[in-house]
């Protein structure tokens, strides 16, 4: 037996980086895949009309900080994972019962959270969440089923679970893919706090900016977003939105916040606080001074 184990071990080390690298090839090909847009722009379309309210910036997790869709998702997919396990159990099929009801329950706040966010994000991004969406769907409509005849066909029901299960890892691998390899959901300002030195650095003429007009200006390879109140007060935040990297200051200004044009996520000037999703990550926000020769500078906040 050994000796079958030696013998076949370097052709599943051949296999195994093979199979691995059809899958990410098969990602790529759906990322790039414009016959989707005519699945995914109505859905769009449908996602955004949805009466949700205030409900909306719940599901995109702002009040959380991040996403609000991993975090839901444990709940189905520690339920479904869990009946599976209970299956080889003996006399456990009502419990085993009762979580596949949990999970398939728990599973359409989670959907709800994961269509909010898919409605704002880049159409390579689309793509893949609708693939990760159906592979999803699939999880929920097999353990349906298999709630369903569990208690008159109870190894149809197993089979059913074993299956949802199957497409479930399929929906999270997807995921993955989608969180990890093109970022959605995270953080797009979150590298600003590496680029720029300690310390105080100049941007330019505080006389040049128009009051209540957002400006760009460049610290090294950051943008910025400078918005000179009527006051003279002066506000600096990172340009780029934490959501998708839109250009707030081809935004507009208004009640001391700027609106993202791209999915109009709102931040506070003063602290770049989060108003508005879809962004859930506040704008690195700078600190401002004008020095005696009339330049303003900037600088991250206890940077020196």
């Amino acid at each position: 037996m050994t000796t079958a184990l030696k013998s076949s071990s370097p052709t599943a080390r051949r296999v195994a980086p093979r199979l691995w690298s059809q899958c990410l090839g098969a990602l790529e090909r759906v990322e790039n895949a414009e016959a989707l847009d005519r699945v995914a722009a109505p859905l769009r379309k449908a996602v955004r009309a949805l009466p949700l309210g205030p409900l909306r910036d719940v599901l995109h997790g702002r009040r959380l900080g991040h996403p609000l869709h991993p975090v839901l998702v444990q709940v189905p997919m520690g339920a479904w994972l869990s009946s599976v396990v209970l299956d080889f159990v003996p006399g456990a099929g009502r419990p085993a019962r009762v979580l596949v009801g949990v999970g398939t329950l728990t599973a359409l706040p989670a959907a709800l959270a994961g269509w909010t966010d898919w409605a704002q994000q880049g159409e390579r991004e689309m793509r893949t969440g609708l693939v990760h969406a159906a592979a999803n769907v699939g999880a929920v409509t097999l353990f349906g089923a298999s709630f369903a005849v569990r208690g008159r066909r109870p190894v149809a029901g197993r089979c059913l679970g074993a299956g949802g299960l199957a497409c479930a890892g399929v929906g999270g691998f997807i995921g993955g893919h989608l969180a990890y390899r093109q970022g959605a959901g995270a953080n797009k300002a979150a590298s600003v706090v590496h680029l720029v030195e300690p310390g105080w650095h100049p941007v330019g003429p505080v006389a040049r900016l128009t009051p209540g007009k957002p400006e760009h200006r460049m610290l090294g390879e950051v943008p910025l977003l400078v918005v000179r109140g009527e006051d003279g007060t002066v506000h600096a935040l990172a340009d780029r939105c934490s959501h998708l990297s839109g250009s707030l200051s081809s935004g507009d200004v208004h009640d001391g916040c700027v609106t993202c044009p791209w999915h109009g996520s709102e931040f506070r000037l003063s602290d770049g606080a989060v108003v508005r999703g879809p962004a859930t990550a506040p704008q690195p926000r700078f600190e401002t001074r004008i020095e005696p020769d009339g330049v303003l500078a900037v600088r991250l906040p206890g940077a020196g």
